[in-house]
């Protein structure tokens, strides 16, 4: 998952750690997470369960804010060559690597630590995973060496709902990996949006993106083809049963809308529209989960 960042840099200490978490895109992972939670629970949530959701979140935050601050501490002369990243507090040198490696330790340990004692172990475990995936197996190893990075990457990326269906319910269910499927297929031409008007800055970054490896057009055709695919997989939840009428218009709406800014960026191409597309991306994900939200509810009460 990814998201835009302010370009002016932290004013403070605590402001520049708190950066180094990348505040909005875990917003959006722990969003995920809790509408995971929600969905696990066919009913009404108890007290205790509520507690444990809250408690979750919170572990599923510091772990999520550990990798991101990992990320930023393994890139940071990567983010200092890019427009969009330059102004993090790693790649300005206003935290030291020393400082931001203990930030992530105590944050992932801390996160780590909540998650094994008050929720259960699966869910520390596959939360940890997550974070090796992210921070380590994309970092590190993928998106240095393919252009294929953020399509093998997303699926660290498309675990938020699965942590909080386990945080639930001590398993992971078929209901699960189909949440898991669609911000794993979302995730590319998400990303890849961004990356076509930003092109130039993953260029003399030196990262394989897609864009620079393969070209525009290339790039936007595979964006094409993953929004018919991912609207495939958005009325997948809907046709098992998971979810009702109300989420599949709006899954649908949402699907015919990707497809049709998807269409307009293949056929003529624009920074403009790519920053359109990669805006309708955000709102895509972030209403369909809603979507989610709204329709379990809608079905418990009535």
């Amino acid at each position: 998952m990814s998201a835009t960042n302010p370009i002016s840099a932290p004013s403070s200490v605590f402001s520049q750690y708190y950066a180094l978490m990348k505040p909005r895109v875990i917003q959006l992972i722990v969003f995920c997470a809790l509408i995971g939670m929600v969905l696990a629970v066919p009913r009404v949530p108890t007290m205790s369960e509520l507690w444990l959701a809250v408690v979750a979140c919170v572990g599923i935050w510091l772990v999520s804010g550990a990798a991101a601050a990992f990320n930023c501490l393994i890139e940071q002369h990567i983010d200092a060559k890019m427009r969009r990243t330059a102004w993090r507090p790693t790649a300005k040198g206003e935290l030291s690597t020393r400082q931001a490696l203990a930030f992530s330790m105590v944050l992932c340990g801390l996160g780590s630590a909540i998650l094994y004692v008050w929720v259960n172990p699966l869910t520390m475990w596959l939360t940890f995973a997550t974070f090796v995936g992210y921070a380590v197996v994309y970092t590190v190893v993928l998106k240095p060496l393919t252009p294929q990075n953020i399509v093998i990457g997303g699926a660290s990326g498309a675990m938020p709902p699965v942590l909080g269906w386990a945080a639930m319910t001590g398993q992971v269910g078929p209901e699960a990996l189909m949440l898991f499927l669609i911000i794993f297929l979302w995730t590319p031409p998400h990303f890849w949006a961004l990356a076509l008007y930003r092109v130039e800055d993953y260029r003399q970054s030196g990262l394989p993106m897609l864009p620079v490896t393969h070209g525009s057009r290339f790039t936007r055709l595979q964006i094409l083809l993953y929004t018919f695919v991912l609207a495939a997989a958005c009325l997948l939840p809907f046709a098992y049963g998971m979810s009702g009428w109300l989420y599949a218009a709006v899954a649908l709406v949402l699907s015919i809308g990707f497809i049709g800014y998807a269409w307009a960026l293949w056929r003529n191409y624009s920074d403009g529209l790519s920053r359109k597309t990669f805006r309708f991306s955000l709102i895509h994900l972030s209403v369909l989960f809603a979507a989610f939200l709204i329709d379990h509810y809608v079905r418990v009460w009535f």
